[in-house]
């Protein structure tokens, strides 16, 4: 994420409830219309069934508040506005509190396509689906838990295993490619890209190989891991991860396969 944002988060009142314009809910319309029938080619069949239950609004921008009523009742989990750049021990402290931290604002016309940092389009429209599924709302909740017990020289190798499953994960479905990710899941570019382009080198899933791959947020990912069967995600929240975190250390990053010149930038999660 960018060190600096363009973008003011948005205030909810007393009763939870943030005050979009008319501009912003045709905006969340907009993007809705052009993604829905996207996921619906690419997705996976678990975010799908979370799309589902969500039943999000199409023609304004979803309130914090009932989206997290959804998930209250099906895995404990709700979802928390937040500035736009909230740091990585805030992050991993929310998660491990079964919160999701929102950033409660929409992108404007100018970044339709394409925004670096997460908005609340991101946040509800990518994220909540998953948060539908004790087994994926576990995942996360472990990562969270783990995060409050790494060093902070950690965080950043901890986090690319969020990275590169809740966010940008691919899996299998009846011999096909499927996006998992909810970063994917909210990309109109990136989505069909990640499972149908030739460019990106697709990996198997591997706890240790994920750790050690640097990524970058303002490209489309040069490189994929895919989930084989779900399982062997959720198997990796019973892991000793700060066993493998000091593994991945000693053996290092592997060679970026973004271009050289220009420096990483790894996400501060929001």
């Amino acid at each position: 994420m960018p060190a600096t944002t363009a973008y003011e988060a948005k205030i909810p009142d007393l009763q939870g409830r943030i005050a979009y314009t008319a501009e912003e809910d045709l905006v969340w319309r907009d993007l809705c219309a052009q993604q829905v029938p996207n996921v619906q080619r690419h997705s996976a069949k678990a975010y799908l069934d979370g799309f589902a239950i969500v039943d999000l609004p199409k023609d304004r921008v979803p309130q914090c508040t009932e989206v997290s009523e959804i998930l209250r009742a099906r895995t404990g989990w709700e979802v928390t506005p937040v500035p736009a750049l909230i740091g990585f021990k805030k992050f991993f402290g929310m998660l491990a509190n079964r919160q999701f931290p929102a950033a409660s604002f929409i992108r404007s016309r100018k970044d339709f396509n394409y925004i670096e940092e997460p908005d609340i389009f991101h946040e509800i429209f990518g994220h909540t689906p998953l948060l539908t599924d004790a087994r994926f709302a576990g995942f996360s909740h472990a990562i969270g838990q783990t995060g409050l017990r790494c060093a902070k020289e950690d965080y950043a190798w901890l986090i690319r295993l969020y990275w590169f499953s809740i966010e940008f994960g691919l899996t299998t479905e009846h011999g096909q490619i499927k996006a998992l990710g909810s970063g994917l899941a909210s990309s109109p570019t990136e989505l069909p890209w990640s499972v149908s382009e030739d460019g990106p080198e697709r990996r198997p899933f591997d706890v240790i190989d994920i750790l050690r791959t640097p990524y970058r947020i303002d490209i489309h990912q040069p490189v994929y891991f895919v989930i084989d069967t779900l399982d062997d995600l959720f198997a990796a929240a019973e892991r000793d991860l700060l066993a493998d975190i000091a593994q991945a250390r000693a053996l290092g990053l592997h060679a970026p396969k973004y271009p050289a010149k220009e420096a990483a930038k790894e996400a501060v999660a929001s």
